[in-house]
C-alpha cells in the first residue's frame, strides 16, 4: 500500500501523522493521560545518589517509547516535516517530565536548556562524576558496614546497594582505550 504524499505529508510511515495517534511505538505518540505535570520517579533529584535517581528516569522514559528524546535516537525534524510540531510537542514534555524530578533549587537553573537531550546532557555532566573522595566514601562505607540492629534483609540489602554504587562507579572510571601516557594505569590505581 503505497502513501499519498498529499495526505500524509511524508513518505516514512514511521512518521506519518495519521498513525501517530494509533502507533503507540512511535516514539512520537502521546498517550492521552500523559500530562506535563506527571512525575517520572517518586523521589526527587536533590544533588545527591544521581545514579540511582539517573537509572529510575531512564527505565521512565524506556517504559514511555521516549528515551530516544535524550540518547539523540529521536532527532529534531526540519521545520517543514509534517511531524515537527509532534516532535516538539513529545520534547517538550520529555523536559518537563525531567524537570518534575527534580528539586526547585536544582531545576531553576536548568529552565533555559533548548531540548531534553541538551537537559540530560547537562545534568550528565554536573551530577555523573566519577570523584576519588565519592569512590572512598562508598569503599569506607562498605568496610565499615556492620549489621548492628538491622535483620538480615536489612543488612544485605544496604550491603547489595553499596556494592551495587561501587560497582557502578568502578565500571564508569574503567578506561577501554591503548593509552601510552600512563592515564589508564593511574585510574585503575586509584
Amino acid at each position: 500500500m503505497a502513501l499519498d504524499e498529499n495526505t500524509t505529508g511524508s513518505t516514512n510511515p514511521a512518521l506519518d501523522l495519521t498513525n501517530l495517534a494509533l502507533d503507540s511505538t512511535n516514539p512520537l505518540y502521546m498517550h492521552p493521560f500523559e500530562s506535563a505535570g506527571s512525575l517520572l520517579v517518586p523521589g526527587l533529584f536533590d544533588g545527591s545518589s544521581y545514579r540511582s535517581w539517573r537509572r529510575g528516569v531512564l527505565r521512565a522514559l524506556l517504559v514511555k517509547n521516549k528515551v530516544g528524546f535524550i540518547n539523540g535516537k529521536c532527532r529534531k525534524p526540519d521545520p517543514q516535516d509534517p511531524s515537527y510540531d509532534q516532535w516538539e510537542r513529545c520534547n517538550d514534555m520529555v523536559t518537563s517530565w525531567i524537570l518534575n524530578s527534580i528539586s526547585k533549587g536544582l531545576a531553576d537553573s536548568l529552565q533555559y536548556v533548548n531540548d531534553a537531550q541538551e537537559l540530560w546532557k547537562e545534568l550528565e555532566d554536573r551530577y555523573d562524576q566519577t570523584s576519588g573522595a565519592k569512590l572512598y566514601q562508598l569503599q569506607r562505607e562498605t568496610n565499615d558496614l556492620n549489621q548492628g540492629n538491622l535483620d538480615i534483609t536489612g543488612y544485605y540489602t544496604r550491603m547489595k546497594k553499596l556494592w551495587e554504587e561501587l560497582n557502578t562507579l568502578n565500571a564508569h572510571a574503567q578506561c577501554k582505550c591503548n593509552c601510552t601516557c600512563g592515564a589508564k594505569a593511574n585510574i585503575q590505581k586509584a
